[in-house]
């Protein structure tokens, strides 16, 4: 069994005690009574073995003419109500009246008390009314003010229903007849197209306990329980609780409260509808917005996925390859140029044609040095022919010496010039980029053997000394 919480079990036993009592009528004797400050009355009756607390709304209290006293015997006319929070049930009192029975009020208990053990009043048997009724029956007096009140409330309320009056007597000894025969008639009564009245309305106003009695005559309370169209008891006031209330399917506390209960009240309609409208935009919104959130999510996913997203990732891949690839070339030729540079500034500088360059300047400096000097020596030739002797003699060792070193430099430039070595087999040796004699190679190493023209990497496989 499936526990439930404290307050859906107040609530169920609430249902049970508002729908099976209803309507109750209880004497006892009043021990205490509280006049609160709020307009209501807070009471508790009692006989010999029990007692029951009790509650009048201020809306009623205010049409009771005596106050209630301790020690009272009272007639309460009320139902039976739970306080869901506190678990606590109350009478709810409708009117109150001094006790003591007469005649009529005992014919009233008797008759009551019958129909109640022949299953009159029994919720079982009372049939549900039509929430939309399309055609009522009134068994009321034509002349009645109760029937009028009846008519504006409905044309407030719902138009779109359609009334129709069987006129009946409601007081006399002849009305109780009357009344039964009309609620007959209505409840028999079949239109053109077939259908039936949805339901039956019977009642009148207000009025004194002989005049309401018709109501509590057992030819009435016969013909509202062997009807088959539902039928509502407006009879009276809101005090006024008549054998046909306890007969009918639903008690009315007045005409117009019957009406009240009968039709749908047309802007609660409306405003249903608009509920329901907004309702529906709230969830359609709803859904709406969810589906549109699962397409973008797809199409994001498609989009993700697409041939075309592909085809951008590898563009990418590539692009970013393709300048890896650039930026390394570019590094590597750098390098090799940077090299290729200091290769060239170290041939440079080892070319005989630029040390035959220095040894010319060194030549033409001692020339004119030595043409300053003989400017000198012819200047004091006159003077010291021995110095001009020794300087001749000087001269001559300078010159010849001179001449045999640019001899020697042409001797060593026209051997080390590599056009004139290739005739004759010559290739430079280099290992890991610096040159190298052939003397330095060991078996298993590697190296290039290059002239102007030609490069030949090589390798070492045998070394003969």
């Amino acid at each position: 069994m499936k526990p439930i919480s404290v307050t859906q079990l107040n609530n169920q036993i609430k249902s049970i005690l508002e729908s099976h009592f209803e309507i109750v009528l209880v004497e006892g004797e009043v021990s205490k009574a509280v006049y609160h400050s709020s307009g209501h009355l807070y009471f508790t009756i009692k006989d010999e073995n029990s007692s029951i607390n009790c509650a009048m709304w201020k809306s009623n209290l205010s049409k009771l003419k005596f106050k209630i006293k301790p020690g009272e015997k009272v007639l309460v006319y009320g139902a039976i109500s739970l306080y869901v929070p506190r678990g606590e049930y109350k009478l709810i009192a409708q009117s109150i009246e001094p006790s003591g029975i007469g005649a009529l009020q005992l014919a009233y208990e008797q008759l009551k008390e019958e129909l109640k053990k022949l299953g009159y009043f029994d919720e079982e048997r009372k049939k549900p009314l039509p929430k939309f009724p399309k055609k009522i029956a009134i068994v009321t007096s034509s002349t009645a003010a109760a029937l009028q009140d009846m008519l504006r409330v409905a044309n407030k309320r719902w138009k779109l229903t359609k009334f129709y009056l069987f006129n009946a007597l409601v007081q006399g000894d002849a009305a109780a007849e009357d009344i039964a025969r009309k609620i007959k008639m209505a409840d028999e009564y079949i239109f053109e197209d077939g259908s039936k009245f949805d339901l039956i309305i019977v009642g009148r106003g207000g009025g004194s306990k002989e005049d309401l009695w018709p109501f509590n005559e057992r030819a009435v309370a016969d013909a509202i329980f062997e009807a088959k169209t539902p039928v509502i008891s407006a009879v009276g006031h809101e005090i006024d609780y008549l054998i046909s209330d306890f007969v009918a399917d639903k008690r009315a506390a007045t005409p117009s409260n019957a009406i009240e209960i009968a039709l749908p009240d047309g802007n609660e309609i409306l405003m249903f509808i608009d509920e329901m409208i907004n309702t529906l935009n709230y969830k359609m919104q709803t859904i709406l917005s969810k589906k549109e959130k699962q397409l973008l999510h797809f199409f994001e996913i498609l989009k993700a996925n697409s041939v075309y997203k592909k085809l951008l990732m590898k563009d990418e891949e590539i692009e970013i390859l393709r300048n890896k690839f650039f930026n390394e070339m570019k590094s590597v030729l750098n390098i090799k140029q940077n090299r290729l540079e200091i290769l060239k500034n170290e041939l440079i500088g080892l070319s005989p044609q630029n040390r035959l360059k220095k040894e010319k300047k060194e030549i033409e400096f001692i020339k004119k040095e030595f043409d300053n000097l003989i400017q000198n020596i012819f200047y004091i030739k006159e003077k010291n022919l021995l110095l001009k002797e020794l300087f001749e003699r000087n001269y001559l060792s300078v010159i010849d010496k001179k001449n045999s070193q640019i001899k020697a430099l042409k001797n060593a430039f026209e051997a080390l010039n590599p056009k004139k070595r290739e005739k004759d087999g010559f290739a430079q040796i280099v290992k890991k980029g610096k040159k190298i004699s052939l003397e330095s190679i060991k078996e298993g190493d590697v190296f290039e053997i290059l002239d102007t023209e030609i490069k030949i990497k090589s390798k070492a496989l045998e070394v003969k000394k």
